[in-house]
């Protein structure tokens, strides 16, 4: 990785430890989902970066992939709340989570936190992502709690938020090993459920998939405006701009030019954590970048 890539991605890192610092003081009982997401898209571009992905508030038995929707009137109540945060530098990615707890279970929060803390005390090139699963099963399992099987951590790369190699939360017989240059998210979920999750019928971000023939211009335009904008990072709803945008983006959503990144949810309906750390693997260690 040239220095240059290197400070990209330390930068983006820099900006996102910060970006979460912030919001965490605005996620409370009362607050609006929405200026959260507000703040932290908004504090991120006035920082001279962008978004990676929607700013994700996943609740109580949603793991992954909830951001408001356009007028959304959510406000948080006593809750389990996932705060999941995307910060890209020319498309060099960033990624990290916590979890607030509104709701008194600071026991399932500590469990994921723990895991993560387990994972990056291990992480170097020659580790094999096998082992790291093991830790985060063993210290998760250590609570008394259930590692979100079915999720993973993952890769980075320029313009991909998700990318190989998965990071596993389980132990698994064969890995990959990790080597310098390699840039990942550790991502443990715990649960006090069954460990699995599954897609809710809520949809607020989209992707692109491949341009398409489309008959109707603003779908045309709309597709444009994604990719030149967004590329290959997913994007909410809410961003769409225009006259008849979201009718556009259901007719790109038809012709396959776009697809959905449904909420994930807790199969049994139990409350889930997160924590989350961008690693960027050196010669000789790592280093998080997203860390305060």
């Amino acid at each position: 990785m040239d220095a240059e890539v290197l400070e990209k991605y330390r930068k983006a890192g820099r900006i996102l430890a910060d970006v979460l610092e912030g919001a965490r003081p605005l996620v409370k009982v009362g607050a609006s989902l929405l200026e959260v997401a507000d703040y932290v898209e908004d504090f991120t571009k006035s920082q001279g970066a962008l978004p990676a992905f929607p700013c994700n508030i996943s609740l109580d038995r949603a793991a992954a992939h909830y951001t408001p929707a356009p007028k959304d009137e959510r406000r948080f109540g006593e809750n389990m709340v996932k705060l999941d945060v995307g910060v890209h530098v020319d498309g060099y990615v960033a990624d990290a989570a916590i979890t607030i707890d509104l709701c008194g279970h600071s026991d399932l929060v500590e469990a994921s936190r723990s895991a993560l803390d387990a994972a990056l005390k291990m992480i170097g090139p020659g580790v094999n992502t096998s082992q790291i699963g093991s830790v985060i099963e063993e210290t998760i399992l250590g609570y008394g709690y259930k590692p979100v099987s079915n999720l993973t951590g993952h890769g980075l790369s320029r313009y991909e938020a998700h990318d190989d190699p998965i990071i596993p939360n389980k132990a698994m017989e064969k890995g990959v090993i990790l080597k310098e240059g390699d840039v990942i998210a550790i991502e443990p979920f715990a649960t006090n459920g069954s460990g699995r999750i599954s897609e809710a019928p809520i949809n607020e971000i989209y992707g692109f998939s491949a341009p398409r023939p489309v008959r109707l211009p603003q779908a045309r335009e709309l597709m444009r405006q994604i990719q030149e904008n967004y590329k290959t990072l997913p994007f909410a709803r809410r961003w769409l701009k225009g006259e008849r945008a979201e009718y556009a983006l259901m007719q790109l959503l038809r012709s396959g030019v776009v697809h959905t990144y449904p909420v994930l949810w807790e199969v049994e309906g139990a409350l889930v954590s997160q924590a989350e750390h961008t690693v960027l693997i050196l010669e000789n260690g790592c280093e998080v970048i997203t860390r305060p």
